[in-house]
């Protein structure tokens, strides 16, 4: 019993004494270490008559668990110089919070949708993997019709699913007009993808804004407001001047191109046209009932139209040089 009461007064005057992490250390490694008297007497308690082991076991247990939780103690609070370096200074003043900043494709896409819906027209959106019979066929576009050649294709295996992810946002309206009856107006807006060369203006991701509007009497004057309307409202009222030329589209006839001429210069924007009959027989319309306009228009040139961007990728490189301007 005396000599635990003295290994304890020993490990508490090498404790006082003990100002850094290291010192602390050499302490445990002194009175708890593998060669400490205090292990030492633990593990000659076997070879002590039963009597004896009884007293001193339970004594020597207890000082051990007393001293390590005095250790504990002191290591918890001792600081090193590195800690007391990354202390916060309470007195410096706040860090001003940063704000976030929508990208500018979602700047448009929402200002796109805000127009649209004020002409009445509903948002439908649609999967981006779809398959060939809504991507292609039902759009008049067969398999072996040479239109298909303008569309590169990312196909998806296992190939005799026919999977594809959609080179156009048109699918939609064909899945929108098998469950509705027209009258409707409607535009898409979305992702679509085409396995092609990226450049200044072409990208293998691109967001398109598709509208359709279905009825009894729709004519292509009915698209000229709207279109027109559009563009007013897009571009604030700036002096635009429309120009309309024929095109060729395998999902409308007749077709047409849409340019505007702003800030002195003529900018292709959009190809049009009045629904094929047979797109109508595939949406299982009746073509003698119901007649209507589709639009096609990319978001990410609106955008740089709008904004002066001179190159589509810089939308997707992550610089936060460009985010911050908006």
């Amino acid at each position: 019993m005396e000599k635990l009461q003295g290994i304890k007064g020993g490990f508490l005057v090498a404790l006082n004494g003990a100002k850094t992490p290291a010192e602390l250390e050499a302490v445990r490694i002194r009175f708890l270490g593998r060669k400490s008297e205090l292990t030492m007497i633990l593990r000659s308690l076997k070879d002590l008559p039963l009597e004896e082991r009884r007293n001193v076991g339970p004594r020597a247990q207890a000082l051990r668990k007393e001293m390590e939780a005095l250790l504990s103690n002191r290591l918890t609070s001792q600081e090193s110089p590195a800690a007391s370096q990354s202390q916060v200074d309470l007195s410096a003043p706040a860090r001003k919070a940063e704000r976030g900043h929508l990208h500018p494709l979602t700047l448009v896409d929402e200002e796109v949708r805000k127009i649209f819906s004020a002409m009445n027209f509903s948002v439908v959106e649609g999967p981006e993997i779809e398959t060939e019979y809504y991507n292609f066929d039902a759009l008049n576009i067969p398999a072996d019709h040479p239109a298909r050649d303008a569309w590169d294709t990312f196909w998806l295996k296992p190939a005799n699913q026919k999977k594809l992810l959609r080179t156009h946002t048109s699918p939609v309206q064909i899945r929108y007009m098998e469950e509705n009856n027209p009258p409707f107006q409607i535009i898409v807006p979305g992702r679509a993808f085409r396995y092609e060369a990226t450049d200044a203006s072409h990208e293998a991701n691109f967001h398109q804004i598709e509208g359709l509007m279905v009825g009894k009497n729709v004519s292509l004057a009915n698209f000229k407001f709207v279109v027109e309307e559009f563009f007013k409202r897009f571009f604030k009222n700036q002096k635009i001047q429309f120009r309309y030329r024929p095109s060729y589209f395998p999902f409308v006839e007749p077709g047409l191109e849409v340019d505007i001429k702003l800030g002195g210069k003529w900018l292709e924007i959009m190809g049009a046209g009045m629904v094929h009959p047979r797109v109508f027989e595939y949406a299982h319309y009746n073509p003698r009932d119901s007649q209507g306009f589709a639009f096609g228009m990319g978001i990410d040139r609106l955008a740089m139209i709008k904004y002066k961007i001179p190159d589509v990728r810089m939308f997707f490189d992550g610089d936060l040089r460009l985010i911050k301007q908006f």
